[in-house]
């Protein structure tokens, strides 16, 4: 498969992620089974076909607790664990519809609270490789509206903004309105290179770099493909020509990094009026300055005074002049011409033009010509038409992946012929077709998803089924995984009540001193500072790319934080202020902490170690006290870090 000869696009269009959507019918199970609804039965149909039993259903407690923290990011409080616990639990005499009746009301309660949007919104910002600076290289840019595009999508996933829209704002946002523009922080937020001298191979290299990040960005995220490694060469493995990689580059190559104002044309002519008259009274000081600069002499005593008078007035307008109206980070058009396919990537030697138009593998040889500005809007209307087979298809494998820990498709931005192949294909087609009907609503999806038995099994441990599926790829049980840095943090803040809920604003230069959620972190492509070195430190990914999803490393660093930081004494400190307020006797601190960590009780041997740990010793000198110890053990414990 090589350039000269081409590609042998029938044998290729055979690959699972061309192939149009098929929306199978769910297939038969016996009785025996638990089903909730169709996901139930796609996925015990697998596990049967390799002689495995379907998963015990989870403890009512595990489940709430998963629940909580899958869609807010934060356990149930006690009084939140206590209610849906007794809501869920089955009833002597109630109907067996009841639990899943009373289960389905937590989740809709969840999905309507603000929480929501900040969880499943930093999922996204992964993908977008979100920064509040340029950084990285030759781009240092700082981007101090970055978090407005931050809070644009906390917003679109609390109003469940339909995907297919949210897709198309982020695309050409700026085409709709000032609000919608905010969408296009997608690429404005991204690297723009700059070269570091003024020569032009300098010049045109930062500029196929800065091109480069739009489309790399674009098709891992949208599509989930690797439309990049077309940029030099045609695509090794996918049907992906160098020509529709320029195809892509040319349509962001008609665009550029602005700021969309988010106020009234009124605030702004006030703001560029007098910002004017700054510049009329500095330039009536040079011009004063010159004649005596000019002729190398000293300023008379009248134009000293005159002089002097200007500089005043200047003085006064920088003093008086309104703050720079609020704007957002976007992008927009700055032309509408194909661009020539660059030689080897080098865009000093170009060969033919590249009409700027989708790929062909998703819409054949035939396609419609971008000629409408930039090409954007026809672009998002490509991405986002149903008969596209990848949209759909990668933002429920997405969902399920943020659900689940794994996806349906290992590789969540890479459907290509190097990606993983899907789990459950006619599952994962189900859920795509059930989206697209849905009216691309990801809470429906999330509905879907949790109602299901498969989402509310036990992830006890099955040594047959272990030794079948080590990797769990057929789901024998809910995969236990550990919390990822930003739910860890503010699951502690919320346990020892010290999570200040507000809503959006500014990022946060050291999130560890604050107690605003980890959402609110600013975050930046260059080496580690402020809250990156908190962040990194527990697996945050370097924005320089698009994140397909997070590693999970256990090092002694980490470990190191916990027994040492000052950030877990004040954690312990706090939570032990707590457990000392609300409860008058050890027992019944023992018994609240618990739930609060755990969302269940302690056993015998827990009370029996804990009392005896919380005896003090006669004459001991000790920096805290042993409920601060013991809160600080407990705080640090896997079993607060993972959810089951």
């Amino acid at each position: 498969m090589t350039a000269t000869r081409g590609y042998d696009w029938p044998e290729l269009q055979k690959h699972w992620a061309w192939r149009p959507i098929t929306k199978s019918p769910p297939p038969t199970v016996n009785g025996e089974s638990q089903i909730k609804n169709p996901i139930d039965q796609f996925v015990v149909a697998r596990l049967h076909d390799h002689s495995l039993k379907q998963p015990r259903s989870a403890s009512t407690g595990t489940l709430v607790r998963r629940s909580f923290i899958d869609l807010l990011g934060v356990p149930p409080s006690p009084d939140e664990l206590s209610r849906w616990v007794t809501a869920i639990t089955p009833h002597p005499g109630s109907a067996p519809q009841e639990r899943d009746f009373q289960f389905s009301q937590m989740i809709d309660e969840l999905l309507e609270r603000p929480e929501y949007g900040e969880r499943w919104g930093r999922h996204w910002l992964d993908v977008a490789r979100y920064s509040d600076t340029g950084g990285w290289t030759q781009d240092n840019r700082p981007h101090p509206y970055a978090w407005r595009y931050r809070d644009w999508v906390v917003s679109a996933f609390n109003a469940d903004m339909p995907y297919n829209q949210f897709v198309t704002r982020q695309i050409s946002g700026d085409q709709i309105d000032a609000k919608s523009a905010v969408g296009t922080g997608f690429f404005a937020l991204g690297p723009s290179y700059s070269s570091d001298g003024g020569d032009p191979e300098s010049v045109a290299q930062a500029k196929s770099e800065t091109l480069d990040d739009r489309v790399d960005t674009f098709s891992r995220a949208f599509l989930g493909l690797t439309v990049a490694c077309a940029r030099c060469h045609d695509h090794k493995f996918d049907p992906i020509p160098t020509q529709d990689y320029y195809s892509i580059a040319g349509i962001f190559n008609n665009t550029r990094e602005t700021e969309t104002p988010l106020v009234s044309a009124t605030v702004q002519k006030t703001y560029h009026d007098h910002q004017s008259r700054i510049r009329e009274a500095q330039d009536r000081v040079k011009q004063l300055q010159k004649p005596a600069k000019d002729q190398k002499r000293e300023t008379t005593t009248q134009e000293k005074a005159e002089i002097k008078t200007w500089q005043d007035k200047t003085t006064n307008l920088k003093a008086t002049a309104p703050a720079k109206y609020d704007f957002a980070h976007t992008i927009h058009d700055t032309g509408s011409n194909d661009m020539k396919i660059a030689l080897r990537g080098n865009l000093l030697k170009t060969g033919v033009l590249a009409p700027r138009r989708f790929l062909r593998i998703v819409e054949g040889q035939s396609r419609q010509h971008f000629n409408e500005g930039s090409g954007r809007v026809q672009l998002a209307q490509a991405v986002v038409d149903p008969s596209n087979p990848l949209t759909a298809r990668v933002i429920v494998n997405r969902i399920w992946m943020n659900h689940f820990g794994k996806a349906l498709v290992r590789t969540p931005s890479n459907f290509g012929i190097l990606g993983a192949p899907p789990t459950h294909p006619k599952l994962l087609d189900w859920l795509a077709a059930t989206f697209i009907e849905s009216d691309w609503s990801i809470k429906s999806m999330h509905r879907k998803i949790m109602n299901s038995a498969t989402y509310q099994s036990s992830s006890d441990f099955n040594q047959q089924a272990f030794e079948a599926d080590g990797d769990n790829r057929l789901l024998w049980r809910m995969q236990p995984r550990r919390m990822d840095v930003e739910t860890w943090r503010d699951s502690l803040l919320a346990v020892t009540g010290e999570l200040d809920t507000t809503l959006g604003g500014p990022s946060i230069d050291r999130i560890v001193d604050s107690n605003r959620r980890t959402l609110y972190a600013r975050v930046s492509r260059n080496e580690p500072q402020g809250s990156d070195e908190f962040l990194r430190l527990f697996d945050f990914p370097i924005p320089r790319a698009s994140a397909a999803k997070r590693t999970s490393n256990v090092l002694p660093q980490q470990f190191l934080f916990m027994m040492n930081s000052p950030f877990m004494i004040k954690r312990a400190k706090a939570l032990s202020k707590q457990l000392q307020q609300q409860a008058t006797t050890d027992q019944a601190r023992l018994e609240l902490v618990y739930s609060l960590l755990y969302g269940r009780s302690p056993t015998e041997q827990e009370l029996s170690v804990a009392n005896q740990f919380l005896t003090p010793i006669e004459g001991s000198i000790e920096p805290l006290s042993r409920w601060q110890q013991y809160c600080q053990v407990i705080l640090s414990a896997n079993e607060f870090m993972y959810v089951r």
